[in-house]
């Protein structure tokens, strides 16, 4: 096995994700334009995407790391328009574009166009929320984009499924697609439901055993996704049903594990996003050697005809679904916060395509189950597909920055919730501060006093770190006094490592007890940057 072309890829897009962090180019749309470009140099190895890998292999941890990050709460209190646009638009989208393409390309079968509606349907939000975050969007609207991402595949998956069967002759007919739906849908949560208690208590007992609950953290998006593809279910919902619950449960974890695992999976979700947009420019001369009897500039219409279609639909289906049951609902309106025109428009023109959609539609069949023909259009659907991933990341991602800015939406209250940030944990030192004292009434938890004291400092420390990112700044330096408290435990903290390498140089420790010393400042200053991270 050569080796080689996946280091390549996985070097070479990662390098270009580094760069584009230097840039205001989108990550995802400068790596797609990289692979493009790497696609016709000479020696560049053959990447074509095989949907028997990206499927079952980089699917579930990408599903499993969102999750991961995800708000259960938020997630639960925005079920309803995440609900409509992960389900409800991505069936309506797939019966939008796919009669269109019925109308418009001769002797294309209604049920090979469906196919390509339910392929080009599920929008792949990794680019929209990563520039909602670093535009600070409103909350609401970043976890609508999450909440479809994570639930639009299972969906697109489904309706595909169904429109082959009936393309290649096996008689599907509504109501076989609505069990089939049905099942997938009720199934992958039923699995999602049995595997996450189970794997929640098992990740609790492997305490003092970070290695291992990691290992076991990596393969649980595999196993929910292939336990609920064994039984015909939804793997994508599997993989996100149990990703929410252990999110949502990750506090009852070691500590030193939750350390270890949010680097892992912040590395992996890193290697495997960048590698994944890569592939699809990468693609391009593969769709282009099978388009087959469409000429250029046919093709080329089809294109542009079916990406106008794609974006016109997420706005015909946006619009009515945010307002429509507010205004039929006094329930809603009073549950749910106000909104005006400029979410909407932001939400609909979020719908960049990506890897899925050209993972799908590589795995059309070759040919017709029954008579052994070839698959109707299965080429002219590869070209279609890919054209509107590269068409939507270009358009799409380039200008919505742009149109964030130019609508002007409420930031952020930042000072708002470094209040509410202050009030929870003045909460918490409280609570501590009594714990405290209460333990320290037992005999069996007697301190001398400067160690008892230090504690106290420790939770002091921490009570008045949020209060003063509230105050004022230094005038020299631009610092608030909790900033300059980090940077001075920094500093203080690489004086001391310096001091254990040079002992360690003069054989006056050994490198074990080096690693030891080490370890311990490490975890301090990951304290200390994470306070000021937050």
């Amino acid at each position: 096995m050569d080796v080689m072309p996946l280091l390549l890829l996985v070097a070479g897009s990662a390098a270009v994700a580094g760069a584009a962090r230097r840039t205001p180019v989108p990550g995802p749309l400068l790596l797609v334009a990289t692979g493009l470009a790497a696609a016709y140099i000479p020696g560049v190895p053959d990447y074509t995407l095989d949907p028997h890998i990206v499927l079952p292999l980089l699917l579930p941890p990408l599903l499993h790391t969102a999750a991961l990050e995800s708000s259960y709460l938020d997630l639960r209190a925005n079920l309803r328009p995440v609900a409509l646009l992960s389900v409800g638009y991505v069936l309506f989208a797939t019966v939008a574009v796919g009669y269109v393409a019925y109308l418009v390309v001769p002797d294309l079968p209604l049920a090979a166009a469906l196919v390509l509606g339910a392929v080009v349907a599920p929008p792949d939000a990794v680019a929209a929320t990563a520039i909602a975050r670093r535009l600070r969007l409103p909350n609401r609207i970043t976890t609508i984009l999450q909440g479809e991402s994570l639930v639009n595949d299972a969906t697109a998956i489904t309706a595909y499924k169904v429109a082959v069967a009936a393309a290649a002759g096996v008689g599907a007919t509504w109501t076989d697609g609505i069990r089939a739906f049905a099942v997938a849908a009720l199934g992958g949560i039923g699995v999602g439901v049995v595997l996450m208690i189970p794997l929640h208590w098992l990740r609790c007992r492997l305490r003092d055993a970070p290695l291992l609950e990691n290992t076991l953290s990596l393969l649980i998006p595999f196993v929910a996704y292939q336990v609920a593809e064994e039984f015909g279910a939804s793997g994508v919902l599997a993989v996100v049903v149990v990703a929410l619950y252990l999110g949502h449960r990750s506090w009852q974890v070691d500590f030193e594990t939750r350390l270890q695992e949010e680097a892992v999976w912040k590395m992996v979700s890193f290697v495997l996003e960048s590698s994944v947009f890569a592939l699809i420019g990468l693609q391009l001369p593969v769709v282009l050697r099978g388009l087959g009897e469409f000429s250029g500039v046919q093709a080329a219409w089809y294109a542009v005809l079916v990406f106008l279609v794609v974006v016109l639909t997420r706005f015909v289906w946006v619009f009515p679904a945010t307002f429509l049951p507010r205004m039929l609902s006094e329930r809603i309106r009073t549950r749910e916060p106000g909104t005006n025109w400029k979410a909407p428009v932001i939400v609909g023109w979020a719908g960049m395509r990506g890897v899925v959609s050209l993972a799908i539609a590589f795995s059309i069949p070759v040919t017709v189950q029954d008579s052994g023909d070839g698959f109707p259009a299965r080429n002219l659907v590869l070209f279609l597909t890919f054209t509107t991933v590269i068409g939507t990341l270009a358009v799409q991602g380039l200008t919505l920055p742009p149109l964030i800015r130019a609508l002007r939406l409420p930031p952020r209250d930042v000072q708002g919730e470094t209040l509410a940030e202050a009030q929870a944990q003045n909460e918490a030192s409280r609570a501590a501060e009594q714990r405290l004292a209460e333990l320290l009434e037992d005999e069996r938890n007697a301190l001398p006093g400067p160690l008892a004291d230090r504690l106290r400092t420790v939770m002091e420390r921490r009570r008045n770190a949020v209060w003063e990112r509230l105050g004022t700044v230094h005038e020299a330096t631009g610092e608030s006094a909790d900033d300059t408290y980090r940077r001075l435990a920094r500093e203080m903290i690489d004086a001391e490592r310096k001091v254990f390498v040079r002992l360690r140089d003069e054989r006056r420790i050994d490198d074990e007890m080096m690693s030891v010393l080490l370890k311990r400042l490490d975890l301090e200053e990951a304290a200390a940057y994470r306070e000021g991270a937050d």
